[in-house]
Order: structure tokens, then sequence, then C-alpha cells
């Protein structure tokens, strides 16, 4: 039986798997990608034959290449659509992959599947063109691909001004870039930011290049609507107050053929969810959280948790709690002690993510920004007065929104609308996040073709008798 399965080979999880090998556990690493890295050290596409090396192709070269050399087991290109125990506690994981479906079991399962993006929805923001700013990331780091001729990037948060530069590197246009925060709300982050000075400093490089190359930086506005008729033509701008309410007076228009556009990452905790482990609201990092003590053990016994979906504190804070979860299965598998891990650097680390988190948290006055048949839940075309209607009768919580309107129960499984629509029924009611709750977790975590996970059926085999005479 394998000691420990690892979801996500990210650099949490890529790093726990490596540690919990180096331990002399079995391991199992599995992940949707063809190779490790994740997100954020996402490897190039097979048709780039030669690009320059960045700190971040470095990264994950050097990781890949320890995944290599290791004893670890590999699924990648596959994915886990289900979670349970057995009778005797062990975790069975359903997967679907290469070889179709099958089954795995282990001992203990480390969960490391990273984060998703959160996007607040504005008028148009459907239309082609529109990029998340982390599918815009993913697109400019394996294909090396620009969204568009002039792109407009807008949000919150420090991932705005890594997708300006790195369309700008790429040979890209940047029309404009438009930020909810304030430059006082950087002020303000910056002790926490000294704690990494290197990625201070590569933030600061990207802001000036930005004004050196005369490239507007619209601080404390936010995109009221994108215009088009088919397609992206443009953008509307206007300033917000302090809580990213729209504030009355003239429109900015950027012209731009694409708009990155985005508020911030969440913790994807699907993966922890439905292997029942309990978890809690903490805005400070990023949303809903599974609970953990500080080596990542869950309320589940042999389930612990690393990296974002942990609580979002960036790739900086990620090989140290994949250290920390691998440290903690080995001690409850064998009963020895593992090795030390750096507290130092892991706190500076985590002062530095959190400082990044708080940028991006949503603030109320995001909602004023949806119109009526601006669509939320663009899976089933739910309209903001749709679910308004529903809340106003009385729907309080997402599971109940999602049984009266499908809301949520598309392709992305609520992640691209659940957000927004709990901040609807928190702003309605004037409950906490925690007492809107989250909707009832089950299978599959991601979609699947039912013809992968169901049994091969022939039907000639079938005994079905002759016409019945009359």
């Amino acid at each position: 039986m394998i000691d420990v399965i690892v979801i996500g080979a990210g650099p949490a999880g890529a790093n726990a798997a490596l540690d919990a090998a180096g331990y002399g556990l079995k391991v199992l690493l599995i992940d949707e990608g063809r190779d490790a890295g994740g997100q954020v050290w996402r490897p190039k596409s097979t048709s780039i034959k030669k690009a320059p090396k960045t700190g971040a192709i470095v990264q994950g070269d050097t990781l890949r290449q320890k995944v290599r050399n290791s004893s670890i087991e590999v699924r990648f290109e596959t994915r886990v659509w289900h979670i349970e125990t057995d009778e005797s506690e062990n975790w069975l994981l359903a997967l679907v992959g290469p070889e179709k479906e099958y089954t795995v079991k282990s001992k203990t399962l480390i969960i490391a599947t990273g984060a998703y993006e959160r996007v607040i929805p504005v008028p148009g923001w459907t239309m082609p063109g529109v990029f998340g700013l982390a599918g815009a990331t993913a697109l400019l780091k394996e294909n090396m691909i620009v969204p568009g001729r002039r792109t407009i990037v807008a949000g919150n948060g420090p991932l705005l001004f890594f997708v300006a530069s790195e369309v700008i590197r790429l040979g890209g246009r940047v029309s404009a870039v438009v930020s909810l925060n304030g430059l006082w709300d950087w002020v303000k982050a910056l002790p926490a930011m000294l704690m990494r000075p290197i990625l201070l400093l590569q933030g600061i490089k990207w802001i000036l290049s930005l004004y050196l190359k005369r490239i507007p930086v619209y601080w404390r506005h936010g995109v009221k609507s994108v215009e088009g008729k088919e397609k992206v033509e443009g953008t509307s701008l206007t300033r917000v107050d302090k809580d990213w309410r729209p504030v009355p007076g003239p429109e900015i228009y950027i012209h731009g053929e694409a708009l990155c556009y985005g508020h911030g990452l969440s913790p994807a905790i699907e993966a922890t969810r439905l292997a029942g482990a309990s978890h809690h609201f903490d805005p400070t990092l990023g949303g809903w959280v599974p609970t953990v003590d500080q080596y990542g053990r869950t309320s589940q016994s042999g389930l612990y948790v690393c990296g974002d979906n942990a609580g979002i504190l960036g790739v900086g804070a990620a090989p140290i709690r994949g250290a920390m979860a691998a440290k903690a299965a080995y001690e409850d598998l064998s009963g020895n002690t593992g090795k030390e891990i750096n507290k130092v650097i892991k706190k500076r680390a985590e002062i530095f993510g959190r400082a990044m988190t708080a940028l991006s948290i949503p603030r109320a006055g995001l909602l004023d920004f949806i119109e009526n048949e601006t669509e939320i839940c663009r899976c089933e075309g739910i309209s903001r007065a749709e679910i308004y209607q529903e809340i106003k009768f009385g729907a309080r919580s997402p599971n109940a929104v999602k049984s009266n309107t499908r809301c949520g129960m598309g392709p992305c499984g609520g992640r691209y609308c659940s957000e927004t629509v709990a901040l609807m029924a928190s702003d309605f009611t004037g409950k906490t996040r925690e007492e809107i709750g989250l909707p009832t977790a089950r299978p599959p975590l991601r979609p699947v073709v039912m013809g992968e996970i169901t049994d091969d059926l022939d039907y000639d085999d079938l005994p079905i008798p002759g016409v019945s005479p009359l």
C-alpha cells in the first residue's frame, strides 16, 4: 500500500512529496498537468523550443528535475474525481487519467490543490477577449502569447503588475493598468513586504517600468463596464472610494482588444471538503480554508494540507508548507521525529503572503458595479436580478440559491459565481460569511466524462427477449 498520496504537484505539493520520499515513505504524486510546477512554475508548452531563463523557469525546471530524480511515483494528466475512506480508514481516491478510470489507496493524504481566481462580475465580463488575471498568467507563462494587440489590465492585488509586465516583456502593448487599490494601500503593506526584499524590489521594478513607458496607471479606479459589440473594444472606468464603491463623476474610456481582469485568489477547498475536513472563513487567508494545526494537520486523521488551498500565502511560503505537511505525515505514520523546519523563514514568508492577500480581499463596494441584468453564473446564465429575487424571498444559503436557480450547477461547479453569491447574501442579510455558509460538497471534484468512470457495457451481451406475441 502507498504511504502518502499527494494531490497537486505545484511548489507546495511537489516539495511535500520530495520530503516524504526523503523520509523513506512510498509516495504517489498526482496532478492534472503534464508535469510538476503548478500554476506558479508552469512548464512551457512543448511547441516552444527556446525561451529566456526567467527566475520562475529556473525554479520550475529545478523542481521538475528533483521529482524525476526521486523515488516518487508520478501520475500526471490525471484527475481526482472522488475521495473517501474505507473501513480501515485508509484513503481511497478515484482517478481518471491516460489509463481511464481506476482507484488508488493510501495510509495518508496530502492535499495541495492550490487556488483559483476570483472574478467579481461587471457588465460585459463574459464577452470574448476578457481573461481572468490567473488565466492570462497561464497563457503568458506556458504559451508566451499575449492576450491581444492592446491589453487593459484591471482588478486588484499584486498580480496586476506581474501580468502587465509579462505582456510588455513578450512584446505586447498595455493600454492601461487599473487598480482598485490606492497607493496608500501599498504603502501600508511596505513593512510586511520588507520580509521578502527581493520580491519587493521586483514589484517596484514592475511599477516603475510602467511609468517609464508612459503607460497610465489608474489608482483607486475600477472597470464599470466592458465595451464592445461582439468582442472587447475597450472599457469604461470610474473612480472608487475606500470601500471600492463607484464615485459619481466623469468616466474614462480606454481602448483595448483584451481585458485581463480579476480580484485575487480563493483557496481551492473542494478536495478537503469532500474528504470531510472542518473549514472556517478567514478573509486574511483568502476566504474559506481548512482548519489546521501549524503543520497542516486537518480535523480528519491522516489528512494534511499545504499550499494556497490551506490559505493564500503565495509561492514564497509554499515549499516550507509542503515540508511541514510531509513532516507531520511522517511523524504520524512512524512515531519518529521529522527534520526541523526553519521557523524564521516560515514566519517571514507568512507575513509577506498575508500582506499580499490583504490587497486582494474584495470590499463591499464591488457589488455596486453589478447591474441587474449582469450574469453572475455564466454557466447557467443566471443574472444578479434573479439571484437577488431568491435572496429576498428567503434563500439565505448557497444551497437554497442553487436549488431555486441552478446557480453553481454548471461545469465550473460554482467556482466563478459562489463568491459573488455569498457576498450578495451577506450584503442583503447582514450575516457573516460563516453564517451564510458553503454549498454541500459533492463528487465529482472536476467534470468527468461518464463513459470514463462507468464499466464498459456491450449491449449485444444483454439478455433482451424477443418481441412478445400478440
